[in-house]
């Protein structure tokens, strides 16, 4: 949550670019915490199965970091 809340402030600063990379940080270390924990600690990070979440959050993860990458120009420069 950390993470995630330090990125806000990045993108409220209008350093979008940082806060979606830190969102997609935030993503591998949760896709990171689903693979290793067991069930029973891994809290609101199960969702599906095991796979499927790690799967899932590696995934949105590229696609938020990609976009951070390789969008240019606009009023966030």
């Amino acid at each position: 949550m950390l993470i995630v809340l330090v990125a806000g402030v990045r993108i409220w600063q209008y350093h979008w670019r940082q806060g979606a990379a830190l969102i997609a940080v935030a993503l591998l270390v949760a896709a990171g915490l689903r693979a290793v924990l067991p069930e029973v600690k891994a809290g609101l990070l199960a969702i599906r199965g095991k796979a499927i979440d790690v799967l899932s959050y590696l995934g949105f993860a590229v696609v938020i970091l990609f976009v951070a990458l390789t969008i240019t120009g606009g009023p966030f420069g």
